[in-house]
């Protein structure tokens, strides 16, 4: 039986993790790139959709203030102290980067969606607060494990390209920061299981809502960034190994959210996402630039 995860347990992990994982400054790294056109041939979108979505913690912050107008001070030191410092810090060097390699960045979206605004409206209801916060947390936990493995490719990528200062002083250090991350949200989710916060209704409820309504980070149900995620996809050769990195994203939620569904490897809304984003981008053609098609 698993060691039970308590709330000390927890607040431990987010301190830690703001001391030994401050936010990554511009000054430590350094961008040298030795085949600048090809890099911008490779990546442009890869580097846009992956900047863009760093930079939107201000929105994201803001959707957890709408879905849990009432959090635990634990998730608030995360999100407020330690997460949204490091999140932000990330997107300004990926920013950097496609500065230094001429690349005209995405806007990041600040639009709060209309299924966000309709949970927060019954959220100071507590029984739909805490779907809210398990929904959160899963969420948080599956986006995780999403950069590690785009960041992981991108490093490989530029490693082979000879682009080791990139790799080395810009990529890794970020991708080192996100499985601190990943781990509260996890360990977070399986609190609440654990301790049996949820009625067997509100684990439907939030079940029926995630497969209804799943969406990969960075696509919040837009059509042009869903097509954009799927040429990330395509640029870093996820496109091969779908299932493998479904497998990847939704382990822990299949564990925890659909536990009586013996057997389940990864919820299927995972790589039905994967493949309609590849699907979407294959019908577009181009990426040299994210959005580029209509």
């Amino acid at each position: 039986m698993s060691p039970r995860v308590t709330t000390s347990q927890l607040m431990e992990h987010v301190q830690k993790l703001g001391e030994e994982h401050p936010p990554l400054r511009l000054e430590s790294a350094d961008r040298t790139i030795r085949h600048p056109d090809l890099v911008r041939k490779r990546f442009t979108g890869v580097l846009n959709f992956l900047a863009r979505v760093e930079l939107e913690v201000d929105r994201n912050v803001l959707e957890l203030l709408t879905i849990m107008p009432n959090p635990r001070e634990v998730d608030r030191v995360f999100y407020a102290d330690v997460w949204s410092h490091q999140e932000m810090a990330h997107g300004y060097l990926l920013d950097q980067l496609q500065g230094d390699l001429g690349i005209t960045p995405e806007e990041p979206y600040m639009t709060i969606p209309l299924r966000i605004r309709l949970l927060g409206a019954l959220a100071h209801w507590e029984p739909i607060q805490q779907v809210s916060r398990l929904l959160y947390y899963l969420t948080g936990a599956a986006t995780e494990r999403q950069a590690v493995l785009a960041y992981s490719k991108l490093s490989a990528a530029l490693l082979e390209m000879g682009e080791t200062p990139t790799a080395e002083t810009v990529i890794q250090p970020i991708k080192r920061q996100e499985p601190g991350h990943f781990a509260f949200y996890r360990m977070s989710a399986t609190q609440m299981i654990q301790d049996m916060e949820l009625a067997p209704w509100q684990l439907f409820l939030a079940r029926l809502l995630r497969t209804t309504n799943f969406t990969l980070v960075g696509v919040d149900y837009v059509k042009k960034y869903q097509r954009d995620l799927g040429g990330v996809l395509v640029g870093l050769g996820m496109d091969q190994e779908l299932e493998i990195y479904a497998r990847e994203m939704g382990r822990a939620e299949a564990q925890l959210l659909w536990a009586h569904r013996k057997g389940m490897k990864f919820p299927p809304y995972f790589l039905k996402a994967l493949r309609e984003s590849v699907e979407m981008y294959r019908g577009q053609g181009n990426f040299d630039r994210p959005g580029s098609g209509t």
